[in-house]
């Protein structure tokens, strides 16, 4: 045989892989003078949390120091504490809110 008799057939395939955004957690430290109550109505009406939720966090954030209230999407999550910052500093309290990876 020749090798001008032989054909070769090439092919490429690609495989796309989807990777999704990276999220984060926005979590509240614990400090003497923001009090429980005003925490709970934080967590009701920034983060939608129902009450048996909203005290639950609350008090591991009072036990532990700090507590993850939310995961979200850096944007979201970044908006959700900004506002839970400005309605804190509005009303005089000194409350923390971080955003890590998570």
């Amino acid at each position: 045989m020749s090798k001008e008799n032989i054909k070769t057939k090439n092919s490429t395939k690609e495989v796309t892989q989807i990777k999704y955004p990276q999220r984060y957690n926005v979590i509240f430290l614990n400090d003497d003078h923001t009090p429980m109550e005003f925490v709970i109505h934080l967590l009701i009406e920034v983060f939608n949390k129902n009450i048996a939720q909203a005290k639950d966090i609350t008090l591991k954030i009072h036990n532990d120091g700090r507590c993850v209230v939310a995961t979200y999407h850096y944007e979201i999550a970044e908006q959700k504490s900004q506002e839970a910052t400005l309605l804190s500093r509005h009303n005089g309290h000194p409350l923390q809110i971080i955003v890590e990876p998570q």
